[in-house]
């Protein structure tokens, strides 16, 4: 998936639950309304990596710059 909305397909016609959820670029593409944060790193570099990578853009991508290794404490003291 790369955001272009297959040729016979057609975005809107009365329906603005599409343009709710996703919004148009303008190069054209369909990325999602959403916002990725998380104070681990791993996570959203999951994301920036995986499969789905060219749906979002950077600025929809929030991390923290330290890794709590799973501890709790580490990661709400710091």
């Amino acid at each position: 998936p790369n955001g272009q909305m297959p040729s016979d397909k057609t975005v809107g016609g009365g329906d603005d639950a599409f343009n709710t959820f996703f919004s148009e670029t303008g190069a054209g593409k369909h990325v999602p309304r959403a916002i990725f944060l998380d104070l681990e790193p791993t996570v959203i570099d999951e994301v920036r990596t995986g499969t789905y990578r060219q749906l979002f853009h950077p600025e929809q991508l929030i991390s923290g710059k330290e890794d709590a290794a799973n501890n709790f404490a580490r990661g709400h003291y710091t």
